[in-house]
């Protein structure tokens, strides 16, 4: 028990364990608020009170200027010459579009502005016939060039329609010749039909396609009721086509039945060509009903025919000749009996 209660700090041979040289070293650099305050595992050191960093002034609001970011390097040769190129396009597509802007204006305002002989002058390409024959060209057809973009399609649908009924026209012929070979009876149909083909091909050309091609191109209100008139009695002729008459020229759907009890072959074909005429009837009233509802979209009226006759009669070189010479002849008579002696 003696050894417990004896106080081993009273030992004269232990050592004070905080004499230590190198815990009196850590203790004199220990910061100058103490222990408590010293976190070893930041980087920053305090600085003594008399050792503290001066502030640095903040600059004043007013002498602040933007920061301007200027780069270093010139950009790449090819980036250049890629810029260059895209400019060089994008002007040259400007230049065309300016071009064809000034193209389409000038003809616009040359439609305009034409007359009815420099229209003449142009050369005419219809219809096709070779250098070497003997009759040329009677007129001029583009429709690319005369008729305007909105009424290309109707135009080009009407010229179609109508060498389709040239077509029918030209097979009729072939019909009712095959029918007069099976039965001489119908000699007239044969003769009739080559008559029909002879003359509605031409003058259904000049008489409502021309005029429908001219509406459009001159946005003409006469020409728009000549095409109306004209057509209406070429739809009325394309019923009776498609009915056929006996004795009429026409193989529609009357003289194709009388065919069928004489020979069914040529029934056949005369059945065929009825279906043509019938067709070319519909596809007649459709056209006709389109075109009437473009008409009304164009702004013609029966004021603007009526002006445009009147205008194009006393612009007619022959009406003002003859309406020269029959002034003067009435001036002379009148002058001759002024002065004719009195009984």
């Amino acid at each position: 028990m003696s050894d417990f209660d004896s106080n081993p700090f009273a030992d004269p041979d232990f050592s004070n364990p905080f004499q230590d040289p190198s815990v009196t070293q850590v203790t004199r650099s220990a910061p100058p608020g103490g222990l408590e305050e010293y976190n070893p595992f930041t980087d920053a050191k305090t600085a003594a009170p008399g050792n503290a960093p001066k502030a640095t002034p903040v600059p004043s609001q007013q002498n602040t200027q933007p920061a301007i970011m200027k780069p270093t390097e010139e950009p790449p040769a090819y980036s250049q010459q890629q810029s260059q190129d895209q400019a060089r396009v994008q002007a040259e597509l400007l230049r065309r579009q300016e071009e064809l802007e000034k193209k389409r204006q000038s003809s616009i305002v040359g439609r305009e502005n034409s007359s009815p002989m420099e229209e003449v002058r142009r050369k005419n390409n219809w219809p096709p016939l070779p250098e070497k024959f003997p009759v040329g060209p009677c007129f001029y057809h583009d429709i690319a060039v005369d008729i305007p973009v909105e009424f290309q399609k109707t135009v080009k649908i009407m010229y179609n329609l109508w060498m389709f009924h040239a077509c029918t026209l030209f097979v009729n012929m072939f019909g009712c010749l095959a029918w007069f070979c099976v039965d001489t009876s119908h000699g007239v149909d044969f003769g009739l039909a080559m008559l029909w083909f002879l003359l509605f091909t031409p003058c259904s050309f000049v008489c409502w396609y021309r005029p429908l091609y001219g509406a459009f191109r001159s946005d003409s209100s006469f020409r728009f009721f000549v095409f109306f008139f004209i057509y209406i009695c070429q739809f009325g002729v394309h019923v009776l086509q498609s009915i056929g008459i006996v004795g009429w020229g026409t193989c529609g759907w009357i003289a194709a039945l009388t065919g069928l009890n004489n020979n069914i072959p040529v029934g056949i074909i005369m059945v065929l060509i009825s279906a043509l005429f019938t067709a070319l009837s519909v596809g007649s009233l459709i056209m006709f009903k389109k075109v009437h509802a473009l008409y009304r979209t164009t702004g013609a009226s029966f004021e603007k025919a009526q002006q445009e006759f009147a205008t194009g009669v006393m612009s007619n070189k022959t009406v003002q000749t003859a309406a020269a010479n029959a002034a003067a002849n009435a001036a002379t008579n009148a002058a001759r009996g002024a002065f004719k002696p009195q009984p």
